[in-house]
């Protein structure tokens, strides 16, 4: 696609190379792993935007059967570079369409805000009907995603230093649409005299849009927490783990 476009693939294949590698990624793949693996037992688990792997493998280490969706050849190329990312079944497409062989599954999940790179409201809403269509009685859907804080903007934009040494600087660089819920951003490195750029689209959702979602779905809240380590969500929160449960019959 003309580079002046933005679709499912797009992040994935603009930062595959550095995904691993960049400053915002949270080092907490241990604990999503364990938190995940609880719900699981031995699975089958699915990931939706499964990129590098940084959460499937440790969970498919841990003794999980875990599959895997992303929309960008890119990442999954480097999942595979990595120690035990052949052995995980992926499918390329996207996730909004929730269609990968190997289920029911026991529990589907999405990490790091990667839900929001669903970028209307009825693509999420499409997601969360095929999560439920995929999952087997009584299992979970869990989603990591942030807390929106609009107080980060100024007149709808953003501009954030996040590295600054003689020979590079790192910029963040964000406008937001608060009519469409939508930000649209773009990490900046300046480095030996050139200039790349990743760009990111978000279409975020607060948790009770979510738990609508859900609700319409055939879902309902289990249980939400601050992080992974199930510390009790409230105000402060910058971010959720939501466990949504689908019901079984009767």
């Amino acid at each position: 696609m003309p580079r002046s476009e933005y679709g499912p693939s797009t992040y994935g294949d603009r930062i595959a190379e550095v995904y691993d590698r960049i400053d915002a990624l949270p080092s907490d793949e241990a604990e999503a792993a364990e938190f995940l693996a609880s719900l699981a037992g031995s699975g089958p688990a699915l990931e939706l935007g499964i990129g590098t792997g940084r959460v499937a493998i440790p969970l498919a280490q841990g003794g999980v059967e875990v599959h895997g969706i992303d929309a960008s050849e890119a990442m999954i190329a480097k999942l595979r570079e990595k120690p035990g990312g052949r052995e995980i079944p992926v499918s390329i497409g996207d996730f909004a369409a929730v269609q990968a062989p190997g289920g029911p599954y026991r529990v589907i999940f999405v990490v790091f805000n990667t839900f929001f790179a669903l970028l209307t409201q009825e693509a999420q809403v499409r997601c969360f009907a095929g999560v439920a269509g995929h999952l087997e009685e009584s299992g979970a859907f869990v989603v990591q995603a942030f807390m929106p804080d609009l107080t980060l903007f100024n007149r709808g934009s953003r501009v954030a230093v996040t590295d600054l040494e003689v020979d590079k600087a790192k910029l963040d660089l964000a406008r937001l649409d608060p009519t469409a819920q939508e930000i649209t951003s773009q990490h900046v490195v300046l480095e030996d005299g050139s200039v790349t750029t990743y760009p990111v689209k978000l279409r975020y959702a607060w948790p009770s849009e979510l738990d609508l979602m859900a609700r319409l779905a055939g879902l309902r809240l289990r249980e939400r927490w601050s992080g992974w380590d199930r510390k009790p969500f409230g105000a402060g929160s910058g971010q959720h783990v939501s466990v949504y449960e689908k019901p079984a019959l009767s």
